[in-house]
């Protein structure tokens, strides 16, 4: 009997999804597969548009007809044919689930077991009630609260924001929540009528007055004799108190005016009732190792594990439950530390979760699921991480591989490059530039691969980003900083410089960051102050480069001011597909149309009537040097560059575009289809184009974040341009190239989570990379080394 040999390979043929050239490539399973490239390469349309949706595609095909239509489907990737494809699980990078009933414990699964946890082993109250599992969860309503349905927070009032000025009396408004006009003075009526001096300075009052006056949800009745300028009869006047006045409105106003003028005076506080677990009192009162679910919740995982490790062993007055619990419990945190996330706690919200400590989340997750022949596609696991974090992160990938998986990785970071068996490198270049196969195959086979930049930088051939160290022109004092982890914290911030803040995951980085941004003397140094993030650019596809950068706005000059368009009296308006005029009245200038089909998932088609142009006819027929507005919108910014070379207004922006390393992105890409930096470079473009003068303050959060180390190259020249310009620049970075390149370094830590929040160490990267203390010291002294 001959036993046929199982191909190792999974074998993609044809593959031409997005920029791919009709790509035939061959992975290894049971490996490390590395995929590289620019930026706008190719390499997500492989890894995750290719191969990942190839394997779901196949897992739908198995499901009930009826389940398929309950699961997120993804399309049919156009690929001739995939052989040797297992099936597959996406870890990819995105932002916190934009819910806050999402947290940490709902992400891992963790919450799951610490109910079961309460519920069976925990030390109730004498008399009370056995309480189910679900009863300790917020999101139910078997233990939701009632006062904030489970959100641990409530919508209310404050006196301060009431009364701004206390040294009012009511009748000079100082209830300031209640309505003006004639509103305003029958209440006022209603109050005398009620024995309370409405000309006392509201300070003066009694405070059972004043509370009864502001909170009260009791509506008394008042005779109101005719007074005379206001009204000629009397009648009963009605009290509504200052927070039930701005409930009311809130609730039943039709008026977005007075609905925008309630919302002054409502902030998010945490519920009284439940104290913000989201918790009934019945489950609050049950304890576990002496704390209820909801202090367990806030505990960091370090100090979780050391709580829960002792009821891993089975003295006698230890419940068997609690055995099995904690012990699994104890073995999933771990994971957690072992991947640097010792500082987070289940309770932690998942809206506040960089991507990069979602994404270790859910590897931790899988490394417990004990799964096997499974092939992971991971978008840069690296992104987002200290040196130090990313050692750890890969010791966890070596882990997954050794249980019989294999590995798909889109990576940037050369480090994690060396490590893998196999590197799939694309480009050559971005967008229309690239989607060829540059090499596939070992590592060490890269460097000799003409035309990869991948292999310059890997190999040491690339050119550095040099520049002469420079001094700072000044300082920015910050004192007694607290804020999350700083406590207390001091710095001076050096100016006319570039500044990169460092640390581990959870120091304490974006915390300082946003601080600058919000602070009174901060902004009172600089003439402006920038803020450049990686939140989109827009939520909807209507939202786009071209029209975010305002270089849209030049172009429908342009086709408003041809002779043809002039002769028909269409104004630029008519060149937007958000106009009515203009647009395509099927898909309302979307471009596509929602089609369902059934058991099939959900897809997005062409527009039948404009084919995905977005207009109507009477405005495409207008064109100019050949070209109408919807053939602009297909350009890419290298494209447009050369096209619209003579529009001033729009070449600065396309110049702007393409100096941070975006020149393949079309100007029509909806902004749902844009990575956070690619975001977040559009925005420093943005910030570029414009015309400045004085000194900005410019504060950026990981700017380099999914950028190949060319892009980062590119940016950080543009950088370095603005401080020579007399600009302040200070980053959060993790990349060594950049802090090493910078002027001064502020490194945060020593740890993360209540290990950090304090100056480690700071001056310029030399001094750095000899600090004691500092984590980030020994990799920046070997990168300095390197130079």
């Amino acid at each position: 009997m001959t036993i046929t040999p199982i191909d190792p390979y999974v074998r993609v043929r044809g593959a031409s999804e997005h920029n791919l050239r009709n790509v035939d490539v061959d992975l290894p399973r049971d490996s490390m597969v590395v995929f590289t490239g620019v930026s706008g390469s190719g390499k997500s349309s492989l890894a995750f548009g290719t191969v990942y949706a190839e394997a779901q595609r196949r897992y739908f095909e198995s499901v009930a007809p009826y389940a398929r239509r309950l699961l997120q489907q993804v399309g049919a990737p156009h690929v001739q044919e995939i052989t040797g494809l297992p099936p597959a699980v996406a870890l990819q990078q995105r932002r916190g689930a934009a819910t806050s009933r999402s947290s940490v414990g709902t992400i891992t699964t963790l919450s799951n077991l610490l109910r079961i946890l309460y519920s069976r082993a925990g030390d109730y109250p004498r008399g009370a009630d056995h309480l189910a599992a679900e009863a300790f969860s917020p999101n139910t309503v078997a233990g939701a609260c009632p006062r904030c349905h489970g959100l641990g927070v409530v919508h209310d009032v404050t006196e301060e924001l009431l009364v701004p000025d206390p040294s009012l009396s009511i009748r000079e408004g100082a209830i300031a929540a209640w309505p003006g006009a004639w509103q305003g003075a029958n209440l006022r009526s209603i109050v005398m009528g009620l024995d309370i001096d409405v000309d006392k300075p509201w300070e003066r009052l009694r405070k059972k007055d004043r509370d009864w006056l502001l909170f009260t949800d009791e509506q008394p009745s008042v005779w109101i004799e005719p007074e005379e300028g206001r009204v000629d009869h009397a009648y009963y006047g009605k009290f509504w108190s200052a927070r039930k006045h701005v409930m009311h409105v809130l609730s039943d106003s039709k008026s977005e005016r007075m609905r925008e003028r309630a919302l002054k005076f409502v902030v998010d506080a945490p519920c009284s009732q439940c104290h913000g677990s989201g918790l009934r009192p019945e489950a609050l009162a049950v304890t576990f190792a002496g704390l209820s679910i909801a202090e367990l919740n806030q505990q960091s995982f370090t100090r979780l594990i050391e709580l829960l490790r002792p009821f891993t062993e089975l003295p006698e007055e230890t419940n068997e439950v609690a055995v099995r619990i904690c012990t699994d419990l104890v073995a999933r945190v771990q994971v957690l530390l072992d991947l640097g996330l010792g500082y987070l706690s289940l309770g932690r919200s998942s809206t506040t979760l960089s991507p990069g400590e979602a994404q270790r989340l859910r590897i931790a997750t899988q490394l417990r699921s004990g799964l096997f022949g499974v092939v992971y596609v991971l978008d840069e696991p690296s992104a987002g991480l200290h040196p130090a974090d990313a050692e750890p992160l890969l010791d966890v990938l070596d882990r997954l591989k050794a249980a019989g998986n294999s590995l798909f990785v889109v990576e940037h970071d050369m480090d994690v490059v060396r490590r893998a068996d196999w590197v799939v490198d694309i480009g050559p270049g971005a967008g229309e530039a690239g989607g060829h196969v540059l090499y596939s195959g070992p590592v060490e086979g890269l460097e000799d691969v003409a035309g990869s930049v991948t292999s310059d930088h890997l190999f040491g051939r690339a050119e550095p980003v040099v520049h002469e160290l420079r001094e700072p022109q000044g300082w920015l004092e910050l004192r007694d900083v607290t804020r999350h982890n700083l406590r207390e914290l001091s710095v001076d911030v050096p100016l006319c410089v570039l500044t990169a803040v460092t640390g581990v995951s959870g120091s304490g980085k974006s915390s300082l960051v946003s601080v600058l941004s919000e602070d009174p003397e901060a902004v009172d140094s600089f003439d402006r102050l920038v803020l450049v993030d990686q939140r989109p650019i827009g939520r909807t596809p209507r939202s786009n480069l071209a029209t975010y950068t305002g270089l849209f706005d030049a172009v429908r000059k342009v086709y408003a001011a041809t002779d043809a368009a002039r002769k028909r009296r269409y104004g630029a308006g008519r060149f937007s597909f958000n106009v009515a005029e203009g647009r395509c009245e099927t898909c309302d200038g979307e471009g596509f149309v929602s089609v369902e089909l059934l058991f099939l998932p959900g897809t997005y088609a062409p527009c039948p009537t404009c084919h995905g142009a977005r207009y109507n006819d009477e405005t495409l027929e207008i064109t100019y040097r050949g070209k109408n507005i919807a053939d602009v919108l297909g350009l890419s910014v290298d494209e447009a560059a050369e096209f619209l070379a003579d529009v001033p207004a729009a070449a600065r922006s396309l110049q702007t575009l393409r100096e941070v390393g975006l020149g393949y992105l079309r100007l029509g890409q909806p902004a749902t289809e844009l990575s956070g930096g690619e975001a977040q470079r559009i925005k420093l473009a943005t910030e570029l184009q414009r015309a400045h003068r004085g000194h900005a303050l410019y504060l950026l959060d990981e700017p380099t974040s999914g950028l190949h180390p060319a892009d980062t190259a590119l940016l950080m020249r543009q950088l370095h341009q603005l401080v020579d310009a007399g600009n302040t620049v200070v980053l959060v970075e993790h990349d060594l190239d950049v802090v090493a390149g910078a002027d001064w370094v502020i490194d945060l830590g020593p740890g993360g989570g209540d290990a950090g929040g304090q100056v480690v160490a700071s001056g310029p990267p030399a001094e750095i990379a000899t600090a004691d203390g500092s984590v980030t010291a020994p990799y920046l002294a070997r990168r300095l080394a390197q130079v």
